[in-house]
């Protein structure tokens, strides 16, 4: 489908291992106003590549709840198992600019690594919140020439970050944001042994493909979008523009998780919650 890379084009990407809880539905809410104040459109992506944790009817509950609460996007919906060709066209092209190299140590590996840092923030799908900075004595020196890539992928694959470099964005909400690569946060996951693509390669490659300006999302992402600058520009796209919101927080201070079930969209709904009382929280 043409589209203009002038006009605001916003997504939402709700992933289906759980209900939805408030802190979902802020941020929806939140890209849901700025699109429409933009006078932009909203596509919603089906991030469904965790297939330990996904579940078909928590898809059919997202939508369903989504729709209760007012929000709207334009169709089809985009499902990310469903681009696997594209992700892998992407992961062969960073390969053959010598960007990504085969990873063969376990997370145990890498986090008893005695000079390994942590980073802070959250890393994605299927990678840690509190992620070790991968150790420079653990990357291959970049003069052999990179191994074929197995068909189907057999090992983990990491980008090798520019060591040093300062990345920079201006965030919507937060202001002006920056994060050494190699200090703040080390080489990444792209692809796993499982053969799926790492959240940030996935989201990355469907935000240009899709021609997104904007991404709007929870500020626990912000070390995220650092990563996903890099592979953009490596795959020779410009980044969209950003917005990171606060998290939400329970009563306890901490940070909304679809395990809090009593918070969620459908509990909420079940305890006879309207739409505006919900949007009146946030």
């Amino acid at each position: 489908m043409p589209f203009s890379l002038h006009a605001y084009r916003g997504r939402l990407a709700p992933s289906p291992t759980g209900l939805l809880h408030l802190g979902h539905a802020r941020t929806f809410w939140i890209a849901a106003q700025r699109a429409r104040a933009a006078g932009g459109t909203l596509l919603l992506r089906n991030d469904d590549l965790d297939a330990v944790r996904f579940r078909l009817d928590f898809v059919d509950a997202m939508i369903e709840d989504m729709r209760w609460l007012g929000l709207g996007w334009e169709e089809p919906m985009f499902s990310q198992s469903q681009r696997r060709p594209l992700y892998r066209a992407a992961l062969e092209m960073l390969h053959a600019s010598g960007l990504i190299f085969p990873c063969h140590r376990s997370r145990r590996d890498v986090l008893e690594a005695a000079s390994a840092p942590h980073e802070s923030g959250s890393a994605g799908l299927g990678e840690a919140q509190d992620e070790p900075v991968y150790p420079l004595s653990f990357r291959p020196s970049a003069g052999p020439p990179l191994p074929p890539l197995d068909d189907p992928v057999t090992c983990n694959w990491r980008f090798r970050v520019p060591t040093g470099e300062t990345i920079n964005f201006t965030d919507g909400h937060h202001g002006s944001q920056q994060a050494v690569a190699g200090r703040d946060f080390g080489d990444f996951l792209v692809w796993r042994k499982d053969n799926t693509p790492s959240y940030q390669l996935a989201c990355a490659v469907d935000d240009a493909a899709l021609g997104i300006t904007e991404v709007v999302r929870g500020d626990d992402l912000i070390k995220s979008t650092f990563r996903q600058i890099l592979l953009l520009r490596a795959l020779g796209t410009e980044p969209p523009a950003y917005y990171h919101c606060p998290l939400m927080l329970d009563e306890h201070g901490t940070r909304l998780a679809k395990r809090h079930d009593a918070l969620s969209l459908r509990a909420l709904r079940e305890q006879g919650k309207t739409p505006k009382e919900i949007i009146a929280e946030f």
